[in-house]
């Protein structure tokens, strides 16, 4: 009978954990708390995420199990939801953990690639440990884990380790609960795992003892090695070598746009650029992503790493491969995506050679498969906080976390910079970085990218949602799926609805949105906006003056050309400037009076682009945003008085931010012989006034004090801090991007969250 009373006495306990909590060495914590507490039970990997069950008599250790599941969880595990429930008590005399269970929707989330932990540095540096200089070294706390599933739940039949039987020793490992290689998917050793090769430069085997040892020695006689990391390969040279890096721009057909190089060390890192605590922290990260910090001496690597660049893109070793070549090798690397300019890494080793061959001298190579390819993440500290240029690996796919649930919707992001994105539940689920969708390699990434994300998750999305540009590729790839119903939305209200989604906030506000282009609900150019609402709609309640582009599209890589159109607009006639000199200004005058090939365009940042041309700092660029970065650059500070503007009635409550007397005041200062450095900071000081006066418009016609800033020109740290810091000093709230980029790499996530708001009848659109 006191057995029977014992019995009824228990109480058991189901919890389903959601989020990422698979290989994360979450099912070690939880065996460790549950052996402790003397429970009884068991867990498993489900679809779901984790199902726990946990039996005891003792109440108070099953309230502190619940507690602790959510405050002591691994650091890399992020749960996003806990639902627990009382069941009936079982028989089972120990805690146990179970095979997973693939069956169901699935509900939880894939864990990014992490750079490799401190325990396993430590071993791999240690000549006494098994898996000394072993370059595939991992744990449960470290490795790859999104670029080598191919499904979930998150084991390793269903990842490209699966081509690798373990042996006894890692076997042992992988299931002894207290180990922290237990259920470590890419678990291995030099016995059993990966292994490294060194190939020429025609894709034949290179026989050596120590590929690595071939690489630097390779690195040191100028040459550039193609190297096989986690997502894709990276193309390194010796960082203080001019003649390597000129060589590496040549060939690979990327003129000036900077390069981003590794160090060996933070210590490295403060010795070339200077450092606060929010970067010297990111750098730290587990994420490890590039970070974009202010150079101290250029002298002291080639000045052809970022040419007219104040900043430099620096990472630290986060493979145990790159942790092998920068103790032994050059204590800082150029590290670039391996490619030609525009198109996507390269990621398998055949491939690399095929697509490399005109680039690299040789390759340094492993037998692991790469199922999805995945670029750096790029990010930079602004207003005190670090913020996302292009979010890839290392954040891929962990969730932005939304303030509330809804329908299952998939958006297809931009033309540019893109990124696609499944919202399930509260999470939204951004793709790595694609890129832009110019060639069929890209588009190609695009749609396996597209696929896969769908199909790792099993979304069965209710609608589509794209762009409303008629040729971007992302919205003709949408168009093409008729199985699904399709919105097609404004550029600019998917970058406020971004911004606002990311900043958890539901209510209106003023939407400062700034880029290059956007295809405006009128058919033309727009990119110098002010919107008021939400998500559901928004007002166009001013914009930039429409301002002739000579050329269209193509005249954002000549930015004379942008510069020319501007003038001409603003004053009727063509002064002569020295950028003018030796260029075709009778064929632009041409088409601008005839009206030819010239669309109207709001952009701000082909306003950027002609202060650029008229001062005579960029006639041509090379790369998207060349001109705006140089101009910026030249400014260092914001300082001067500012130009004089104007904002001049629209009709119906709308308002155009007139950049007619700022162009002349600007050609005054060029033709009295002003330096760029002056005429670059009053112009900056110029955009913050211009923006600020319209907010305060906004705020008098709306009635909210809160602010939006979104879209590329965003990017630009003069611009923002300045505005930031106005904005700021008068109370108003501030809502950026932090999380997501704000470039066009955020669309795709404001796309979803107004689909959302058309699924529940309330979408309206821009009005």
């Amino acid at each position: 009978m006191d057995r029977m009373a014992e019995v009824k006495t228990e109480k058991r306990l189901r919890c389903i954990v959601s989020g990422i909590v698979q290989g994360v060495g979450f099912r070690p914590f939880v065996y460790r708390l549950a052996k402790e507490a003397g429970f009884r039970g068991f867990i498993r990997n489900t679809s779901s995420g984790v199902c726990i069950e946990v039996q005891s008599v003792d109440l108070s250790k099953l309230d502190h199990f619940c507690r602790d599941l959510q405050e002591q969880a691994p650091p890399l595990a992020k749960i996003s939801s806990v639902e627990i429930e009382e069941i009936t008590p079982s028989s089972g005399r120990d805690f146990v953990i179970v095979s997973s269970d693939g069956e169901g929707a699935v509900q939880t989330l894939v864990a990014p690639d992490i750079a490799v932990c401190e325990d396993c540095r430590t071993e791999l540096l240690d000549p006494f440990d098994r898996r000394y200089g072993y370059a595939f070294i991992n744990c449960t706390n470290c490795g790859p884990r999104y670029t080598i599933v191919e499904r979930i739940p998150y084991d390793r039949p269903h990842t490209s380790m699966k081509h690798f039987a373990m042996c006894g020793d890692c076997d042992r490992e992988y299931h002894d609960p207290m180990n922290r290689r237990f259920h470590a998917q890419p678990n291995a050793c030099p016995v059993c795992g990966p292994s490294l090769q060194m190939l020429d430069a025609e894709g034949k085997v290179i026989t050596c003892s120590d590929p690595v040892g071939y690489a630097i020695g390779m690195l040191n006689e100028s040459r550039i090695v193609a190297v096989k990391g986690v997502g894709g390969f990276h193309l390194a040279v010796n960082a203080f070598d001019d003649d390597a890096v000129r060589r590496l721009r040549q060939r690979k057909r990327r003129e000036e746009k900077p390069f981003a190089v590794m160090v060996r060390d933070v210590e490295t890192a403060e010795r070339l650029c200077m450092i606060n605590d929010v970067e010297r922290q990111a750098l730290c990260l587990p994420e490890a992503p590039v970070v974009l910090l202010k150079k101290k001496d250029e002298a002291l690597l080639s000045g052809g790493i970022a040419p007219g660049n104040d900043r430099l893109g620096i990472m630290l070793p986060y493979t145990p491969l790159h942790v092998l070549m920068m103790e032994r090798g050059p204590s800082v690397l150029v590290m670039t995506s391996a490619n030609c300019s525009d198109e996507p890494i390269v990621t398998e080793n055949d491939e690399a050679v095929s697509r490399l061959r005109d680039i690299a001298d040789c390759y340094l190579v492993h037998n692991r498969p790469v199922y999805l390819r995945c670029d750096d993440s790029v990010t930079v500290c602004l207003a005190g906080k670090l913020r996302q240029i292009r979010r890839s690996r290392g954040f891929v796919p962990a969730p932005v976390t939304l303030s509330s649930g809804g329908a299952t919707v998939f958006a297809t992001g931009a033309e540019i910079k893109n990124t696609v994105c499944l919202l399930k539940g509260s999470g939204a689920i951004l793709s790595q970085h694609i890129g832009d969708l110019k060639n069929y390699e890209a588009y190609s990434h695009f749609r396996k990218v597209a696929d896969h994300l769908q199909h790792i998750f099993q979304a069965s999305s209710e609608l589509l949602v794209c762009d409303m540009h008629p040729a971007y590729l992302s919205t003709l790839w949408a168009q093409e799926q008729k199985r699904l119903p399709l919105l097609q939305v404004q550029h600019h209200h998917a970058h406020m609805a971004a911004c606002l989604a990311e900043n958890h906030c539901d209510e209106p506000a003023i939407g400062i949105i700034l880029d290059g282009t956007g295809y405006g609900t009128d058919g033309t150019s727009w990119g110098g906006e002010v919107l008021i609402g939400d998500a559901a709609e928004v007002f166009r309640f001013a914009s930039f003056e429409p301002v002739p582009l000579p050329g269209g599209d193509a005249a954002v890589f000549h930015p004379w050309k942008v510069a020319v159109g501007y003038i001409y607009h603003c004053f009727g006639t063509l002064p002569e400037l020295d950028f003018m000199k030796d260029k075709d200004i009778s064929g632009i005058a041409q088409i601008l009076e005839k009206g030819i090939n010239s669309p109207l365009t709001s952009s701000c940042g082909r306003l950027f682009d002609a202060v650029a041309g008229i001062t005579g700092l960029r006639d041509e660029i090379s790369y998207e945003g060349q001109a705006a970065v140089e101009l910026m650059h030249a400014a260092g500070v914001l300082e001067g008085e500012p130009y004089s503007w104007e904002i001049v009635p629209s009709g119906g409550d709308r308002w155009l931010l007139s950049v007619s007397s700022l162009v002349r005041d600007i050609v005054a200062d060029v033709l009295s012989g002003k330096d760029i450095s002056s005429i670059s900071g009053k112009f900056h000081i110029t955009i913050v006034d211009l923006l600020y006066s319209v907010i305060k418009k906004a705020v008098a016609f709306s009635g909210t004090r809160k602010v939006v800033l979104s879209g590329g020109v965003f990017q630009n740290a003069l611009l923002f801090e300045g505005l930031v810091g106005k904005l700021e000093k008068e109370g108003y709230t501030v809502l950026a991007h932090a999380e997501v980029p704000c470039n066009d790499g955020g669309i795709s996530l404001g796309q979803a969250v107004i689909g959302r708001e058309y699924l529940k009848g309330k979408y309206k659109g821009v009005i």
